[in-house]
């Protein structure tokens, strides 16, 4: 196994994600050639080189573009003279660059109720990790959830600190309460999270949000929040539900599902107890 393979594998054991860049086709003089790899990390770092240069600079970019939005890149990229001699390269011609994103994209549950335990095995099912958060014990219980879930017992007014939040993650709030709701969904507006889901009636949601106007939170933040969570599906019961955030949450990573398009769920539908 090749050392950039061996770095793929440990990235992935971690349960941390990554983008894969690769020559898939070179012509003229240039400096990667074909089957040339760089890993760039979600922390920016990288392992390998597909040649150096303004190339290399550009590439790191979209990898980083591919991690956040979890969509495959290809990309033409032509060095010519003058470009080559500006990076001190004595090569011209054009290079093509396949970028794929590598890792499951990570679901933080907030509440570990009757709604996470329907729902972990979804996000699970359509290739998403689950993280599970709760200050119970008795329910923040690994038993309750696939065997790949990381499960956290820990106050949710703290737990941020522990959470490795960027803008390819997913939080999706169904706690026990509208207190604990208000309580997470402050800290996790102030988070760079690409997709913030809260469940609960629309007068519940109006009064967490006219909270959060007080504390000094902007509507334009708070009308990009998925509130009701869920498509609509016409959902009553936990497994429902589930279905419909988990359908959310597939179609928000596909980008098939555009903000303010279509119906949300309404008040009876999230009556359930998360």
């Amino acid at each position: 196994m090749s050392d950039i393979y061996r770095e793929i594998s440990k990235l992935l054991a971690e349960g941390q994600r990554g983008a894969l860049a690769t020559v898939i086709g070179a012509s003229g003089s240039t400096p990667g050639k074909e089957s040339a790899k760089m890993l760039i990390r979600e922390d920016g770092t990288i392992f390998g080189t597909i040649g150096g240069g303004c190339t290399e600079a550009d590439v790191w970019a979209l990898a980083r573009e591919a991690i956040e939005r979890d969509v495959p890149i290809r990309r033409d990229f032509e060095l010519t003279p003058k470009t080559a001699e500006e990076e001190g390269l004595a090569c011209g011609g054009i290079v093509e660059i396949f970028i794929e994103p590598l890792g499951r994209p990570v679901v933080h549950i907030f509440g570990a109720g009757h709604i996470a335990r329907q729902l972990a095995p979804l996000v699970n099912l359509v290739g998403m990790k689950c993280v599970i958060i709760d200050d119970r014990p008795q329910f923040a219980d690994s038993e309750h959830f696939p065997p790949d879930s990381q499960v956290l017992v820990a106050g949710f007014e703290d737990c941020f600190e522990r959470l490795n939040i960027s803008p390819a993650s997913f939080i999706v709030i169904v706690t026990r309460g509208h207190k604990y709701d208000h309580l997470v969904l402050s800290e996790a507006i102030r988070t760079s999270a690409g997709y913030i889901g809260l469940i609960g009636s629309k007068p519940k949601i109006a009064r967490i949000y006219k909270m959060l106007r007080e504390e000094g939170i902007s509507q334009e933040s708070l009308d990009e929040i998925h509130a009701p969570i869920g498509l609509d599906i016409g959902s009553r019961t936990p497994e429902e539900i589930a279905v419909s955030i988990a359908a959310e949450l597939v179609a928000h990573r596909r980008k098939a599902y555009l903000k303010g398009k279509g119906r949300r769920l309404g008040k009876a539908d999230q009556s359930t107890i998360a």
